[in-house]
């Protein structure tokens, strides 16, 4: 029937063993290192760009932050133009208005002294005038 022999079967294990050992040293371990060596630079890659992932959302949240500080400095700036500008015009239009109203005055002054010249004109005329009724008069 089945013959097994010793001897054979004895070799067969020794070469069996000794080329799990081979394979081990020279195949599996190289490989298991080099697939954790792997596995570790994937790892560092995913914190590295988890790490990139936090960076970026710090400085998205600082260029807001410098943008909305600038906004509100350019609107503080804006407001104090606006009411420096304001204040200007004001200034402008009250010395305008100063200057009118001596104006205004000087005018009123000088028709004040017409109208008296005029009157005391008239008033040395009138006896001319009252001649020329009474010439007129008696000629109708």
């Amino acid at each position: 029937m089945l013959d097994i022999n010793p001897l054979l079967l004895s070799i067969t294990i020794v070469v069996f063993l000794i080329l799990i050992a081979v394979l081990n040293s020279l195949l599996f371990k190289p490989l298991f290192t080099y697939m954790e060596e792997r596995d570790a630079s994937i790892k560092a890659d995913q914190d590295r760009v988890g790490n990139n992932d936090a960076e970026i959302a710090e400085l998205t949240a600082q260029a807001a932050s410098i943008v909305n500080e600038a906004k509100l400095e350019a609107a503080a700036i804006r407001e104090k133009v606006v009411a420096e500008a304001k204040e200007l015009a004001e200034s402008k239009i009250e010395a305008k208005r100063a200057e009118l109203a001596k104006d205004k005055l000087e005018f009123e002054k000088s028709l004040a002294e017409s109208r008296e010249e005029l009157k005391t004109t008239l008033m040395s005329q009138v006896p001319l005038y009252k001649e020329a009724l009474k010439a007129k008069f008696s000629q109708i």
